[in-house]
């Protein structure tokens, strides 16, 4: 039965990495999908019932 390799912890280099991916990458794409979505949401009620929702 194989050991498990104990890894080391994360390097500050490594963290900022993960940190800038996080706050350049995945926060705007994740803003835009869920803005898209919502009009998107928005746009199908709209073409459904013919009127604004409110």
């Amino acid at each position: 039965m194989e050991t498990p390799e104990t890894e080391e912890p994360a390097t500050r280099q490594e963290e900022l990495r993960s940190f800038l991916f996080l706050t350049v990458v995945t926060a705007p794409v994740l803003a835009v999908a869920i803005v898209g979505g919502y009009g998107f949401l928005v746009w199908m009620y709209q073409l459904v019932t013919g009127d604004l929702p409110g």
